[in-house]
């Protein structure tokens, strides 16, 4: 019998096909209740108003803040954002360009101390030619990188294996952020 005519109760339980899945539970807060976001709607404007938990926010400036990615790259991955609706790097304040370079560098001696890296990828895409998933809204990453954080999942079955759950590193990133950091030499 074909295997798709075969509708019995255990016909295709367990039995191997050829989707890959990815399991996304977190997702579930944007179809839940009908909460699903308006496409007109910045992530990053939205994320201020909301509880640090909520958001994943694990530290608040004068002019930006840092937040979790939700999609991240790798554990640990943050993003650095003004609190104002800017999209380009030359749109921003001195100050704010200030606080982002400054965010930037807690982030990453927080990282360092937190999850014990070896390494980042830090950058920004400008625009969406240039691969911002965001474009509206200026942002930069910082990605914690180790040297044995490369396996074949992304080459062969473009997944990427997130060893931590998010909520778990934002609190612990959170926790370890310095309350006044003050001037760095």
């Amino acid at each position: 019998m074909d295997r798709v005519e075969d509708l019995s109760s255990t016909a295709a339980v367990g039995d191997p096909d050829e989707l890959q899945r990815l399991w996304v539970p977190h997702r579930m807060v944007y179809v839940a209740d009908h909460r699903q976001p308006d496409r007109t709607d910045c992530p990053f404007c939205a994320a201020p108003a909301r509880s640090d938990e909520d958001a994943l926010i694990v530290a608040r400036g004068r002019t930006a803040y840092v937040l979790l990615n939700l999609f991240p790259y790798n554990t640990g991955h943050m993003l650095v954002c003004p609190y104002r609706h800017v999209s380009g790097y030359d749109e921003a304040t001195a100050e704010e360009v200030a606080e982002i370079g400054e965010l930037t560098q807690i982030a990453m001696r927080v990282a360092r101390e937190v999850m014990g890296c070896d390494g980042f990828n830090i950058g920004m895409n400008q625009g969406e030619i240039a691969g911002a998933g965001v474009a509206a809204h200026l942002h930069q990453h910082i990605v914690p990188r180790w040297a044995s954080d490369a396996n074949f999942f992304p080459i062969i079955a473009k997944t990427k294996a997130m060893p931590q759950l998010l909520g778990d590193v934002r609190e612990r990133v959170a926790a370890a952020w310095p309350v006044d950091p003050g001037p760095q030499a």
